[in-house]
Order: C-alpha cells, then sequence, then structure tokens
C-alpha cells in the first residue's frame, strides 16, 4: 500500500503507554471510533504479555509491537518467531546487519521496523556517545541498510523523513514517534527533542504518526485525534 493509499483511521498510531490492561483496553474503547492501529510498548507488554495485543486484534485493530528486539542473533530470530502468528502488523527491532538479517527472516506476514535514533536523542547526545556524524546522516545511513537487508521500514523523527522519502523511495515504510500538537511544539519540558506535528510528519514523508500522550492524556482524546486527523489532511493538500 502506497504512502497515499493508506486510510485516515490508520495515520495515527496510539501509543498504549500505561502499566495497566484495563486502563490500555479503556483508551481503546475511548479511540476506535476515529483510530484502527494502537501501539503496544514494554511497559504495557510486561504488565500483560500477549494478553492486551491479542485482545486488540480480535476487535479488528492493528498492532504495532515495540519491543525493539536487540539480542544475539539467534535469540532475535526465536522472538520474532513467537510475533508473526499473533497478527500484528508493526513489531521493531534494534541491531546491526546480522540482528536485522535474522529478524528478518523470521517475519512471516508481519512487517519489521528498524529503529534508526531514538526521538528522545539529540546531537549532544551523539557527541556523548562519540559519534561525529549528525543524526540526520546516522537515521539516512541506518535506514538505508535496513531496507536494503530487508526491512519494511524505519521508526524515526519527522525531521529526517524528507530525505529518505526522496533517496529511498515509497517502498521504505516511516513510522514517526515524537508527535506533538502545534501548541506544544515548543515545550521545553518535553522530553522528546525531535519532535513535529503530524501534519509536518506526513507532509515530509512519514506513513504513520505515533502519538501517546497527547491523546491518552487529554480531557477529550476523540477532538485531539480530529484535530490531528484534520492536520493531516491539509499537510496533503
Amino acid at each position: 500500500m502506497s504512502k497515499n493509499e493508506i486510510p485516515l483511521k490508520d495515520r495515527i498510531i496510539v501509543a498504549l503507554d500505561v502499566n495497566d490492561q484495563e486502563k490500555a483496553k479503556e483508551i481503546v474503547k475511548q479511540c476506535e471510533s476515529h483510530i484502527g492501529f494502537f501501539k503496544v510498548g514494554l511497559q504495557l507488554f510486561m504488565s500483560s504479555y500477549f494478553d492486551t495485543v491479542d485482545w486488540i486484534v480480535d476487535r479488528g485493530h492493528k498492532v504495532m509491537l515495540d519491543l525493539k528486539f536487540f539480542d544475539i542473533p539467534e535469540t532475535v530470530k526465536l522472538a520474532v518467531e513467537q510475533v508473526n502468528s499473533r497478527g500484528v502488523t508493526f513489531a521493531t527491532i534494534h541491531g546491526n546487519d546480522p540482528i536485522i538479517r535474522a529478524a528478518v527472516e523470521a517475519r512471516g506476514d508481519m512487517q519489521l521496523l528498524a529503529v534508526t535514533v531514538l526521538t528522545s536523542f539529540g546531537e549532544e547526545d551523539l557527541r556523548a556517545m562519540g559519534m561525529t556524524q549528525s543524526v540526520e546522516d546516522l537515521v539516512y545511513y541506518r535506514a538505508k541498510r535496513a531496507l536494503e537487508l530487508g526491512c519494511d521500514g524505519v521508526v524515526s523523527s519527522g525531521l529526517e523523513a524528507e530525505r529518505m522519502r526522496n533517496d529511498l523511495g515509497e517502498k521504505l515504510l516511516i513510522v514517526t514517534p515524537g508527535i506533538r500538537p502545534g501548541a506544544n511544539i515548543e515545550d521545553s519540558g518535553d522530553d522528546q527533542k525531535r519532535i513535529v506535528t503530524a501534519g509536518m510528519a506526513i507532509s515530509n514523508g512519514a506513513n504513520h504518526v505515533v502519538v501517546g500522550r497527547p491523546i491518552t492524556k487529554a480531557e477529550d482524546p476523540i477532538k485531539v485525534i480530529e484535530m490531528m486527523q484534520r492536520d493531516i489532511v491539509e499537510s496533503k493538500g
């Protein structure tokens, strides 16, 4: 499915970043009239394992399982095999070439997303790790390599999406976290550093945006979803 064929209901992936299965179910029920895609990350998965994943899939929704598999290749391969029969749409992996190859070999019908650089990282964090290249160059290199190795896409900030889309083409899936409503884009207290609005991310080339607290902590989640969906539609002209 090309970027332009994705239903609006699947553009926003709501991050269920809670530690309680019942709270996660409550959020899904609040949002599912407008949203058909949900992310289960480490926090929720460790509290309910596959129970929440199976429940979401059984309701007819898509799941992004964001566990960022990283281990020796054989262990990653066996872990991915555990997931690919669960009806999960996206799963995330993190690592070097052998790790990515092992995950690709075991993915089945599931789509694999390679993590590039976490959106909580900035240039100063790379310098502290001894890396001299820019965030944009590192994201691009990792995305290019992941695509060459058979990954379906990447997780990256919307700030790097445009270069990847222009240079790597439509085949690459780009999923963008660190999404904030326009009013919060300059929030200095945010723990995310490379943030954009939903419309900016899609305009720059992202296929999907991952949104957590702006929706799940809102007094009226549907109002925020509708605002972001309008932003996405307007960004596409």
